[in-house]
């Protein structure tokens, strides 16, 4: 609910714990985690939650690992019972799949559930507070604890090439749905990509049927004008948060005055990332994604292009 000073987990991070003591996710680097799972066990017991606090001055800190001198506050409450009933789950679960944003208030000591709706409305506590910062947290005066959860981060590539094949899955293990465009299906398939959703189409007729939003990265690979500018003008048209092109200074240059003769300004061609990726020295294709994925990162933690 709640972190001060070091704590490697933010407010809003989650940990699932099942009867059988399967875990996923965390609240912190590990080192409060076997707390949290004997709490969440208990709660499964009695269908109800509690609230835990961790902090460096604790007579507990050492077995729980908090010498890094932060404090976390941590909300347990169980699925049923008198936590959060499994149809919000299940409600929240389908809102995020459908890229909406969703809001859920608790009580901060039992877990209990006030609020829930979708984090665009204007009713529920959770919604009655600025979420533009889209960050969970602690209400002003303490009395509730706002889940706020947006639609994963998505990155979106046109071409399904020799860099998309290490791109994809690093997007993937950073918490990113991953889509690869390319009219040549024979570079979409599921040998090339196994798990990775394909589209065997030219990116301006793909692109507006995926509803491109501010949580989604655009990343253009083939360098064949033809297949990538199609994604690029699809892009600037939407506000999507990073846009990477790859190529040379040289070919960055060639692809501006052309998007320039197709209508748009010196404002749209400040969007683009060209070349793509971050300044690291990447020569190989597995180091040039790691590039772009760093770069892309970066500028989605800094407030968008």
């Amino acid at each position: 609910m709640q972190t001060w000073g070091s704590s490697p987990r933010p407010a809003g991070s989650l940990m699932l714990v099942r009867e059988d003591m399967a875990v996923e996710g965390s609240v912190s680097g590990g080192c409060i985690e076997g707390a949290v799972i004997e709490a969440a066990l208990s709660a499964l017991e009695t269908g109800t939650g509690q609230r835990l606090d961790f902090g460096v001055a604790d007579e507990t800190a050492w077995e729980v690992g908090l010498s890094c001198g932060g404090k976390i506050a941590v909300l347990v409450t169980p699925v049923a019972g008198g936590g959060l009933p499994a149809a919000s789950l299940k409600s929240m679960a389908a809102d995020i799949a459908a890229r909406r944003p969703v809001a859920i208030s608790f009580d901060p000591t039992t877990g209990a559930l006030l609020e829930t709706g979708d984090a665009g409305s204007d009713t529920g506590s959770a919604q009655n507070r600025d979420v533009s910062g889209r960050q969970s947290g602690l209400s002003d005066d303490g009395s509730c604890f706002d889940f706020i959860e947006m639609p994963p981060r998505r990155m979106i590539v046109v071409g399904g090439v020799h860099i998309t094949q290490f791109l994809a899955p690093m997007a993937q293990a950073a918490g990113y749905d991953v889509i690869v465009i390319d009219p040549r299906e024979v570079f979409v398939t599921d040998a090339r990509f196994p798990g990775i959703t394909c589209f065997g189409g030219w990116p301006d007729e793909v692109m507006p049927d995926l509803g491109l939003d501010e949580r989604t990265a655009i990343v253009t690979l083939t360098h064949d004008p033809k297949i990538d500018d199609p994604g690029l003008q699809s892009a600037l048209k939407r506000p999507v948060f990073y846009i990477g092109c790859l190529g040379s200074r040289r070919t960055h240059a060639a692809r501006c005055d052309r998007l320039q003769e197709a209508g748009f300004n010196e404002a749209d061609l400040q969007r683009l990332h060209g070349p793509a990726g971050l300044d690291i020295g990447a020569k190989t294709p597995a180091e040039i994604a790691v590039s772009i994925l760093a770069e892309m990162i970066t500028v989605e933690r800094r407030g968008g292009s």
